[in-house]
């Protein structure tokens, strides 16, 4: 029961941050998914509804731990947003909080050259 809480309540703080977030071709919207082991990232024109980009720590392959294979998937989608020819996107942290493996995405997409 707890757990099905839990989930609901972050499916509620993300709908309430959806509300104000958009994502235009221009500058789409960087969605970030955690599970427990993997991290997701993509890039989405919600006007469109299309994916622009997407990676995730499967693709990284070996790292110390799921932070840093969180701050490599922000890497690998900076740089797959450069060959889109994206360099601004709104950040969409899922109703997760800032913090720990959300928080090392974002550090990666910003020093991967992405803005938001």
């Amino acid at each position: 029961m707890k757990v099905t809480r839990k989930r609901a309540q972050r499916e509620r703080r993300h709908r309430r941050v959806r509300r104000k977030i958009f994502g235009t071709p221009e500058r789409p919207r960087l969605s970030v998914y955690r599970s427990n082991v993997h991290t997701y990232a993509q890039l989405i024109d919600d006007i469109a509804g299309h994916t622009l980009a997407a990676a995730d720590s499967r693709e990284v392959g070996e790292a110390e731990s799921r932070v840093e294979a969180a701050r490599k998937v922000g890497e690998l989608i900076a740089s797959r947003a450069r060959e889109a020819g994206i360099e601004r996107a709104v950040f969409d942290r899922g109703g997760y909080k800032y913090h720990g493996r959300v928080a090392a995405l974002a550090e990666g997409a910003r020093a991967g050259g992405l803005k938001f």
